[in-house]
């Protein structure tokens, strides 16, 4: 099991008692390693408060397991406006939006897709409507993928912000 997986499995279940789900987690090297959690609660949201109770929460757990034996920082993040999108219900849930795919092989000769986000089917491939025409990219191949900045994903996230503080 790599080191992101084993971790993964260490932290899930203590975030998911705290109400949060997981996005991403990334480790990497450099200077100084860091360990990457990004989370959001299970409606989608996450704020400052958020990110500081689970990384407390993490961080303990985390020091008893102490599945990276040498130094590195833990940052604790929300996804942000645009966000990866890592699990097959985020395909669904940002239907609708721009979104860069990149699979981890290339389908009908490319292997990035650029376009409108039109979720994903049963069998677990996602739809994309790119300016070359409809591409299907089967989600268990794709090797990254994130919502693209642009005004619609503004206003929709304003418009949530706006809900949220009602």
């Amino acid at each position: 099991m790599d080191i992101i997986a084993r971790i993964t499995e260490i932290i899930t279940p203590a975030a998911e008692d705290l109400g949060y789900e997981l996005v991403r987690v990334t480790f990497g090297g450099g200077e100084r390693a860091k360990l990457q959690i990004m989370a959001e609660r299970t409606d989608g949201t996450m704020n400052i408060e958020d990110c500081e109770i689970l990384s407390r929460d993490l961080s303990a757990i985390l020091d008893v397991a102490d599945p990276i034996k040498d130094d590195y920082v833990l940052e604790v993040s929300s996804p942000g406006i645009d966000r990866p999108l890592t699990r097959p219900k985020d395909f669904d849930r940002f239907k609708g939006f721009d979104a860069k795919v990149t699979a981890s092989s290339q389908i009908n000769g490319q292997r990035r897709f650029s376009g409108h986000l039109n979720g994903i089917d049963e069998e677990g491939v996602i739809h994309i409507e790119t300016a070359e025409g409809p591409a299907q990219i089967p989600f268990d191949m794709v090797d990254k993928a994130k919502l693209i900045l642009t005004d619609a994903l503004l206003d929709a996230h304003k418009a949530s912000a706006a809900n949220q503080e009602q």
